[in-house]
């Protein structure tokens, strides 16, 4: 099914394209700045965990992405009681798990694939799905609604990920990544201010640093736009909250006080970047034969903290060079990752077990 686009311009140097569907683009000097996809997201309960941290997570990652016009969760029990205020105020519906013989999961799959083609076929407004699941079993409608021209948002735990599920979507994210379990390396304070302000902003600064890292497609984003994304994940927002009369003003000061935004001004446009210069000033933490051990353990003890069994290894050392970028494996007196696995394993921190696809996890002790 295609639809026409109609083109509206803007006073000055832009327009805009706006399908019949309602997906939108936006241009600035002839230059794509965005699309605004709609999503609808559906949430197998049993294999995200359930829990109101990575359930709240999930949202983050797709509402970075667009708007959720729909959503479904799917397996619902009385046990699942803590995600009740997260599923209202995302105006989810909930289809209860009705548990009576052997085929119950198979029910709760196969309900899934009926709304979701449903939704495709029915509501034109949506042309972007989230499926929270990683069974293959989903794959044949990942393929059928890639070709109605739909994107497919994947998202699972990396221990019920399935290569073939990974590989049918446009694009997946472990459940592990999106949540953002990784220990952060210590920053150092640059202004003495009042401790509850300063975790407030920090907790802006980072929620804004996550947008713009999800921008795959552009370096830096119109602060008009990074709002738009920003009240999308925040309805509440407001700069006054945190002392400033405009966006522009809060952004300034975010990026003095923290460093990891920067703000400039491009033809009377403001627009936002990360700062990849770094501060000179700051060491980059290492790890030694000394300390590495402490550092994955912390680590692995965040996934613990998150609900998490068992992680991808990949996953792990991913988030260890986040911390520490200058990673090595030969540093702390190993040959490859798969070798300081066994070590923790020795040390009783982890074992190491591989799935039917013969892909190494670790299950967490």
């Amino acid at each position: 099914m295609t639809f026409v686009q109609k083109r509206v311009e803007i006073q000055g140097n832009g327009w805009y394209t706006e399908s019949k569907a309602g997906s939108r683009n936006l241009y600035i000097k002839g230059k794509k700045v965005f699309h605004l996809s709609k999503f609808a997201v559906f949430v197998d309960l049993e294999n995200c965990g359930a829990k109101v941290a990575t359930l709240n997570s999930i949202l983050e990652k797709v509402k970075i992405r667009g708007d959720i016009l729909l959503g479904k969760v799917y397996g619902y029990t009385d046990k699942f009681g803590d995600l009740k205020e997260v599923l209202l105020s995302n105006t989810f519906t909930v289809v209860p798990s009705l548990r009576y013989g052997i085929s119950q999961k198979n029910n709760a799959d196969i309900q899934l694939v009926i709304d979701a083609l449903e939704v495709a076929y029915k509501n034109e407004l949506i042309d972007s799905f989230c499926i929270v699941s990683g069974d293959s079993d989903y794959t044949p409608l990942v393929g059928r609604l890639k070709s109605m021209g739909k994107f497919v948002l994947g998202i699972s735990r990396s221990e019920a990920a399935s290569t073939i599920f990974i590989n049918a979507c446009n694009e997946f994210q472990f459940l592990e990544t999106v949540g953002k379990r990784n220990v952060e390396k210590p920053k150092r304070q640059r202004q003495s201010v009042n401790s509850e302000e300063l975790a407030d902003e920090s907790e802006l600064n980072k929620l804004l640093t996550t947008v713009l890292e999800e921008q795959t497609d552009n370096d830096e984003m119109y602060a008009s736009e990074l709002k738009g994304v920003l009240l999308r994940l925040r309805p509440d927002f407001n700069e006054k909250a945190y002392g400033c009369a405009t966006f522009y003003k809060l952004l300034m000061k975010l990026a003095g006080r923290f460093g990891d935004l920067r703000v400039h001004n491009d033809n009377f446009n403001v627009m936002v970047s990360l700062n990849n210069t770094g501060d000179s000033n700051e060491s980059i933490p290492q790890l030694t034969k000394d300390n590495w051990k402490e550092a994955f353990r912390a680590q692995i003890q965040a996934y613990k903290d998150g609900g998490f069994d068992r992680v991808n290894p990949s996953i792990l050392k991913a988030d260890i060079i986040t911390a520490y970028p200058d990673f090595n494996e030969r540093s702390i007196g190993f040959k490859r990752f798969s070798d300081v696995m066994k070590q923790l394993e020795k040390d009783g921190v982890v074992v190491v077990e591989m799935d039917e696809q013969k892909t190494m996890l670790i299950k967490l002790l």
